[in-house]
C-alpha cells in the first residue's frame, strides 16, 4: 500500500509533554466498528468489558537507556551521546549515537564519572554503532540504571529535559521485565483502583513481553509498505498465558490487547486458526490493512504518529477509513496525542 494513504496532519499543541494524573483520568476515544465515536474517559473502560474477558498487557520495563560520555582517541577528546536500542548478548549493544559520523571502529567511550568504559566494534549501514562494555550481565545493567537515564521520544525530548516524575510517569504499573528503551504507553493509564475493580467484575489480567525498540518512533520512509524493513524486538508468552487465553477464548470471552505491543506479541504467537502458543523469539511482524488478525478482539491504544507503524496497525484493525475518521474527530475534540496521550478502543473490524 502507499505509504501517503497513511498521513495526517497534527498540530503540534496537540502532543502531550505531560501526563494526565490520575493515569486513569485520560480521555478515551471509544471506536466501534459503525456508528457514532463515544467520548469517555480511561476509568469508564469497564463499561466495555464483560465478564470473562481478558486484558493481556506488556510487563517490560524501561531501561535507562540514553548514556552521555566522552570519546577518546589518541590525544582527542568529545563529547557524545548513545541510545541503546538493543542488546546483542552480555556485553554488547546496538546503539544510536551522536555524532554518529565522526565515530571510528574501535575507539573508546568513556561513560558517566569513568566507571564505564566501552569500544565501538561494529557500525551499521543505517547508521546505529555496536558497543561492547568493559562488564556484562547483571553488573552491565546495574552501569547503566546507574549512569543513564530514561530515554523519552523525541517528540518530548526535543521540548524538554527528562526529570524526576518521569521516573514514574514513563514505567507501566505492569513493569518488571527490564529491556525496554520506550514504554508501552497504553499500560500507562491503568492504575491499582482501575485494575481492582475490572478485576471484580471476572476480567482477567494476563501478562506477555515485548521488548520495544527505538524503531517504534520512525516513520515508514518507503513509499510502499511492501519496501519497509520492519524493526525486530524480543516477545514472550508463556506456555501457562497462552492455555489460560485460548480456554478464555474457548469459552465465549473476548481477548483485549493492551497496547500495539501486546498485540503483535500474541499475533506472532498465534496460529493460522487462531491458537495462541508459547513464544520466546524476535518478531518483526508487520501489520498493514489486509491483515486476517487472529487472536485479538479489541484493541486499547494511544493515538499514534502519521506514517507510522502503529498507524497502520490500528488501520488494519478498525478500517483505514474509519481510524481516519476517530483521528479527525479526536483532534477536533482536543485529545491528547502519542505517549503521555490520551486513548482509544478500538473494536476489530468485521
Amino acid at each position: 500500500m502507499r505509504v501517503d494513504l497513511f498521513d495526517f496532519e497534527l498540530p503540534t499543541e496537540r502532543i502531550a509533554l505531560r501526563p494526565v494524573h490520575p493515569r486513569d483520568g485520560a480521555r478515551l476515544l471509544v471506536v466501534p466498528p459503525t456508528g457514532t465515536f463515544v467520548d469517555r474517559i480511561v476509568s469508564e473502560l469497564i463499561d466495555y468489558l464483560q465478564p470473562g474477558d481478558a486484558l493481556v498487557v506488556n510487563d517490560t520495563r524501561v531501561i535507562h537507556a540514553r548514556l552521555s560520555g566522552r570519546r577518546l582517541r589518541d590525544d582527542l577528546a568529545a563529547n557524545v551521546e548513545a541510545t541503546l536500542i538493543e542488546r546483542l548478548d552480555a556485553s554488547r549493544w546496538r546503539a544510536l549515537m551522536r555524532p554518529a559520523k565522526k565515530l571510528h571502529i574501535g575507539d573508546l567511550i568513556r561513560f558517566g564519572d569513568g566507571s564505564l568504559d566501552a569500544h565501538v566494534v561494529a557500525k551499521g549501514e543505517a547508521g546505529e554503532i555496536t558497543l561492547e562494555f568493559n562488564c556484562a550481565g547483571a553488573a552491565l545493567d546495574a552501569a547503566i540504571e546507574a549512569i543513564g537515564v530514561l530515554p523519552l521520544p523525541p517528540y518530548i525530548a526535543g521540548k524538554r529535559a527528562t526529570d524526576a516524575d518521569d521516573e514514574s510517569d514513563y514505567q507501566t504499573i505492569f513493569a518488571r521485565e527490564a529491556g525496554a528503551v520506550a514504554a508501552p504507553t497504553a499500560g500507562l493509564h491503568f492504575t491499582r483502583e482501575l485494575i481492582a475493580r475490572i478485576e471484580a467484575m471476572g476480567v482477567r489480567f494476563s501478562r506477555v513481553t515485548l521488548h520495544v525498540g527505538a524503531g517504534t518512533f520512525l516513520p515508514v520512509k518507503a513509499e510502499d509498505t511492501d519496501a519497509h524493513k520492519m524493526h525486530e524486538e524480543f516477545a514472550r508468552i508463556d506456555a501457562d498465558t497462552a492455555q489460560t487465553l485460548n480456554a478464555i477464548r474457548a469459552q465465549g470471552g473476548r481477548i483485549v490487547a493492551v497496547g500495539t505491543t501486546a498485540l503483535r506479541v500474541l499475533e506472532s504467537a498465534a496460529t493460522p486458526e487462531g491458537k495462541i502458543q508459547p513464544y520466546a523469539a524476535r518478531t518483526n511482524i508487520f501489520i498493514t490493512p489486509g491483515y486476517r488478525f487472529r487472536a485479538v478482539d479489541m484493541l486499547l491504544t494511544n493515538f499514534h504518529l502519521p506514517r507510522s507503524t502503529l498507524f497502520m496497525l490500528v488501520s488494519a484493525f478498525a478500517g483505514l477509513e474509519r481510524m481516519k475518521a476517530a483521528y479527525a474527530h479526536a483532534i477536533a475534540s482536543d485529545y491528547r496525542f502519542y505517549s503521555y496521550g490520551d486513548a482509544c478502543l478500538l473494536s476489530r473490524a468485521p
